[in-house]
């Protein structure tokens, strides 16, 4: 299970399909019409979904012709309803897109509206446009998906161009008639709401903390050989030890639990344990990365045990490292030792082929000879061969390799098949080096098998396990545990296509095939001589004793709480507030209102006890008599505030607690919250209680020191309704320690929410004149002295209470260093934009506020969003940190080289200048104002660059993928030229492209290699795009001798080169003899990208030390354990 943040719809990663911003599976997505806000949801989608999924799928195609296609005045289109596995679907096309250029096309539940809620069915299916013309031209994409209420459609909004599929010529529109076909497969869902892992199974799973399946799966396979789970048990730790600072505690908890819980696992203790934060459990991360990081902390901690040396034992082998000259007698070896195998997939069919590859000897001659010391360049073999095999056998498969050509990361599906028994010493050894001990038979059963599903940009794990080596299989999927059978733990993880039979028969009788995304990543081993040591007995003798008791106790607690939560129909609690809380909490926890309840005493009482028992209780409790006690409802009033309100009758003593809960709470909750009034003698004794009548108010008291800055209560008593604030004045100073006769001022304490109301009490008025009532608070403090008023900060009772109400700490931090916080600022959640700059600039020693530009925080992510705050465009600090529903306290800054409203006028591009004469680009930061146009960027250019001549003239091109898209006219305006995913590149305009002749053709020249892939040949563009004058007539020879000129390559190389003319990616290669300017036809080249004449080699260009395109922020990180 991953993170999900979909993106609008304008961010497009390739020319197929939209993704979403990180740790997803890369490919189709659900239909989306509009921009949506950032949503972050547990999706399965990616391969989770696959293994819900159970029995083998119903399958069947449904063809769909649309007449009229051309005129069809529609946004969407849906198709008539076909059934495949007794589920009702839908097709969904957008004729004009769907916000994008393309045709976008989507698989639709039908009849989502109407069915049961929490409904769920898993399909795969594969969408096309065939093409009626040439079938192999047919556009076709394949996904899968568990559909939801929430996700009823799914597919590609970026299906294929409309320029494309509109074009009569191409073959999707013939008379005005389009064919679509969706092949569809469903699989039966299991339903995991009510499904027992450890009844089912005997085992449980580990709980996902947003991003955590990789680590999920190679626990669970670590902790299932048990000779390393009895080695994580004796390493020593103490009592006082905590899990949370701790990996070897918190790895042995982690396992106790794996091991005597009845249900799943949390892992925070552990992720704790290794110093990550939320953040860090967010991330996607490498399997293999963390399980060499986890290994090498065990081992080290390790040391000094008597457990040293597990890690080693189990996981280490060693290979040699060899070249050996062929004329003479010299050999060169180096030992080294691995903990992990990497074995190629690509162009390897299965595990054998790769141990093959890896042994293969490679020759090293001609130009690439080995330099001897003794004996100097000499013809020689170069290679690796194994000294001997670890007990368990650690092997990773590349299913991830960089592709060069394209400067990007791909994942390989190909199938590749392991078996379920690798013996390593066939054909009499030929893997092992002669320093062997041919004595060991290396023999090995297959344990583990962990399965990535998802593309190159997140997806999901999860590991198929045979603990015992047995017959029986089982998957570890997050939470779920279920029992499999060999062909779903090897066969159904190989990768490649999947086929499935036609059961419907449509538009032609091809069976249906899917790309496999779920395939595996990593396989452990073990020697069948080491097995009985290896799958060895745990139990609790194996634990430390206070371990066992820790964890005893924290499943005991966990059962209370079980409990308590079952049984919590049954019972109220009642919180009861004293003015012992009231002295401890005002002007430290709380500054308004009287009470936190969260922190007063709290009874959990059986609802049918009366509640005249319950005061006995209460009077227990206290140690004081029960005819001393008087209690009083809390209300909440309408202004928001929370204040004890009336006695409780005689009447209502008399019911049962559950029922006075009931009459005195609207809010239906499951408390009571009473306050409890105790009079006091001047012995500090309890005594009785006064009468209260009508006409008697009980007031609280506040006392406010504005020299201190401080809040606090000082008491409460009752007042006469008709009486004045000015009879108590004496009372009052008394309370607070002051003089008789000190002049005091006092004010109401009205409401906090939305704002502060705080005003001054006519102290000549009535009470009842003033609509002072029962819990009102009167805060009081000496009459502030002219002087004084300057002399502090708050000088009465409501400012105080202003600032305590809008104060805010930020942390601040540097835009380029997110994770680090470099200091704090107080201020006021109402400060203006003006007023945090400001104080920001001071911190700083900055005398320009506005050379400051903030960035605000993404709650979610933990990284700052990726929009700037434009200079003055929020009203207040508040706004700068809210984030949805929650309000952040993390800003983050930038001090700039302009101020930034002069910025704000002004346009950045980032262009890469390419000279006429140099090899290298020069990447120029271009800064204009908005309304500026090409020409002006053309002019600064010449300014900063060297050009082969004073007049020579520029353009600005927008290239992306190494292809040519756009020149840009020397009028344009800036403002919306988009440097963020095109590279903009300048060059001067050749003398010869200024001369055309009247049948000259300007074309665009693309390097490109060939790649074979399931079954298709792709075309990869590669390196730098450029414009070339083709004359009539001319033959591919004489273009040739011009290219190589241009581009200084070297005759030998220049001799591989193919060329050929390339239209929508379809090569036509030419003879030397061929006239290369009638495979090319008359139009504007510049809108001609898709046709182009190709430059087939290697790309043996060193990559550029720039890059076009900087992300703002990264969202990948490696794996790191930092305690």
């Amino acid at each position: 299970m991953t993170m999900m943040a979909p993106q609008s719809l304008d961010q497009q990663e390739d020319e197929e399909m939209l993704v979403p911003h990180s740790n997803l599976v890369e490919g189709p997505q659900p239909l989306v019409e509009s921009p949506q806000p950032m949503e972050v949801a547990s999706t399965n989608n990616a391969g989770a979904t696959e293994n819900q999924a159970s029995d083998e799928p119903q399958a069947s195609r449904f063809t769909w012709t649309i007449e009229n296609f051309s005129r069809l005045n529609v946004k969407k289109l849906y198709s008539e309803v076909f059934v495949v596995g007794g589920y009702k679907w839908r097709v969904l096309i957008f004729p004009k897109g769907n916000n994008v250029e393309y045709l976008s096309m989507y698989l639709d539940v039908a009849n989502s509206a109407n069915l049961p809620y929490g409904w769920t069915r898993y399909a795969q299916f594969s969408l096309a446009v065939v093409n009626q013309i040439h079938s192999k031209y047919t556009v076709k994409k394949d996904t899968q998906h568990q559909f939801s209420q929430r996700e009823s459609d799914w597919g590609f909004t970026s299906f294929m161009p409309l320029s494309e599929l509109y074009d009569p010529s191409k073959g999707y529109i013939v008379n005005d008639t389009c064919v679509v076909e969706a092949d569809v497969a469903v699989r039966k869902v299991i339903d995991y709401l009510t499904y027992d892992s450890k009844k089912e199974t005997g085992f449980v799973g580990l709980k996902n903390q947003g991003a955590t399946c990789y680590m999920n799966s190679l626990l669970q396979t670590l902790y299932h050989i048990p000779y390393f789970r009895k080695a994580v048990y004796h390493m020593p730790t103490t009592e006082n030890d905590m899990p949370s600072g701790s990996i070897p505690l918190a790895l042995q908890s982690l396992f106790y639990k794996l091991q005597y819980n009845d249900t799943s696992v949390a892992t925070k203790e552990l992720t704790k344990s290794f110093g990550w934060d939320t953040y860090d459990s967010f991330m996607q991360h490498d399997v293999q990365e963390l399980n060499r990081v986890l290994c090498e902390k065990l081992e080290d901690k390790m040391k000094g045990t008597v457990v040293e040396g597990t890690i080693q034992k189990l996981f280490e082998g060693h290979h040699m490292n060899y070249i050996e000259c062929i004329n003479v007698d010299f050999k060169s070896t180096r030992k080294e030792s691995f903990y992990d195998l990497q074995l190629d997939v690509k162009g390897c069919k299965d595990v054998y082929a790769s141990f093959d590859k890896y042994v293969e000897v490679e020759r090293l001659e001609g130009d690439n000879k080995y330099h001897s010391e003794e004996h100097g360049l000499q013809d020689s073999k170069k290679g690796v061969l194994f000294i001997d095999f670890p007990p368990v056998l650690q092997l990773q498969l590349k299913r991830f390799e960089y592709d060069f050509m394209r400067d990007i990361m791909v994942k390989i599906n190909d199938r590749y098949e392991f078996p379920l028994e690798l013996d390593l010493d066939r054909d009499n050894g030929k893997y092992l080096s002669p320093d062997a001990d041919r004595s060991v038979r290396n023999l090995y059963m297959l344990h583990s098998v962990l399965v990535h599903s998802g593309g190159v940009h997140g997806g999901h794990y999860y590991a198929f396990i045979r603990p015992t080596l047995s017959e029986q299989w089982y998957k570890f999927d997050d939470e779920r545990v279920t029992k499999e059978d060999i062909k779903r733990a090897l066969e159904e993880q190989y990768g490649g296509e999947e086929e499935l039979p036609q059961t419907n028969p449509g538009f032609n009788n091809t069976p249906f095939k899917f790309t496999k995304y779920s395939n595996a990543y990593m396989l452990v081993y073990i020697r069948v001589s080491d097995k009985d040591k290896i799958i060895c007995d745990v139990d609790a003798k194996d634990i430390a004793e206070h371990l066992r008791i820790r964890l005893k106790k924290e499943q005991e607690e966990k059962e209370d709480k079980r409990r308590y939560k079952a049984q919590a129909h049954l019972y109220t609690i009642i919180k009861v507030a004293r003015d012992e809380d009231l002295r401890e909490q005002i002007g430290k926890d709380i500054f308004f209102d009287l009470v936190d309840h969260d922190k007063v005493r709290s009874f959990r009482i059986q609802k049918q006890m009366p509640f005249n028992l319950f005061k006995e209780e209460v009077a227990k409790e206290f140690g004081i008599p029960v005819q001393f006690l008087r209690f009083w409802i809390w209300a909440k009033r309408q202004n928001h505030t929370y204040r004890p309100n009336r006695p409780l009758t005689p009447q209502e003593e008399a019911l049962t607690v559950g029922a006075l809960r009931e009459v005195s709470n609207k809010a239906h909750n499951a408390e009571l919250k009473l306050f409890l009034e105790i009079e006091c003698g001047q012995d500090l004794h309890p005594v009785p209680l006064p009468d209260k009548s009508k006409e008697d108010i009980l007031l609280f008291f506040k006392l406010y020191d504005p020299e201190k800055e401080e809040l606090r209560y000082v008491g409460r008593f009752f007042v006469k309704s008709s009486s004045k604030p000015i009879e108590i004045l004496t009372k009052l100073n008394e309370l607070a320690g002051f003089a008789s006769d000190e002049e005091i001022e006092l004010f109401e304490e009205i409401k906090f929410e939305p704002s502060v109301m705080c005003e001054r009490l006519d102290i000549r008025a009535s009470f009842r004149f003033s609509q002072i009532e029962d819990g009102d608070i009167i805060c009081f403090q000496k009459r502030p002295v002219p002087e004084g008023e300057e002399k502090f900060r708050f000088p009465d009772v409501a400012s105080f209470l202003e600032y305590v109400k809008n104060r805010q700490i930020v942390h601040f931090r540097a835009l380029e260093r997110p994770k680090e916080d470099e200091f704090c600022l107080e201020l006021a959640k109402n400060h203006t934009y003006d007023d945090v700059v400001e104080r920001l600039a001071q911190r700083l020693g900055l005398d320009d506020p506005s050379k400051i530009r903030l960035t605000p925080h993404n709650c979610y992510s933990q990284q700052p969003k990726p929009t700037s705050i434009k200079y003055r465009s929020v009203d207040q600090l508040v706004d700068m940190l809210v984030h949805y529903n929650q309000i952040s306290d993390i800003l983050y800054y930038e001090v700039l080289d302009i101020p930034l409203p002069q910025l704000q006028c002004l346009k950045t591009l980032k262009v890469a200048f390419h000279n006429a004469t140099k090899d290298e680009a020069v990447v120029l930061n271009i800064r204009l104002p908005k309304q500026g146009t090409v020409g002006d960027v053309l002019n600064v250019i010449k300014e900063k660059v060297e050009l082969s001549h004073p007049n020579a003239e520029l353009r600005l091109l927008e290239v992306f993928h190494h292809k040519i898209y756009k020149i840009f006219p020397l009028y344009e305006k800036i403002e919306n030229i988009n440097d963020q995913y095109w590279t903009l590149r300048a060059e001067e305009i050749p003398e010869e492209e200024k001369n055309l002749g009247p049948n000259d053709r300007l074309i665009h020249v693309y390097h490109f290699t060939k790649e074979n892939a399931q079954n298709q040949v792709q075309i990869q563009n590669f390196g730098e795009p450029f414009f070339l004058v083709i004359h009539e007539g001319e033959t591919l020879s004489h273009v040739k001798l011009r290219v190589q000129k241009k581009l200084l390559v070297p005759d030998e190389e220049f001799s591989k080169w193919k060329f050929a003319a390339l239209s929508l990616g379809r090569p036509e290669y030419l003879e030397d003899s061929d006239i290369v300017s009638s495979r090319f036809q008359r139009r504007d080249v510049y809108g001609a990208w898709e046709q182009y004449l190709g430059l087939e080699h290697s790309d043996t260009t060193p990559k550029r030390a720039y890059t076009a395109n900087q992300n703002r922020h990264t969202f990948e990180k490696p794996v790191k354990i930092y305690n």
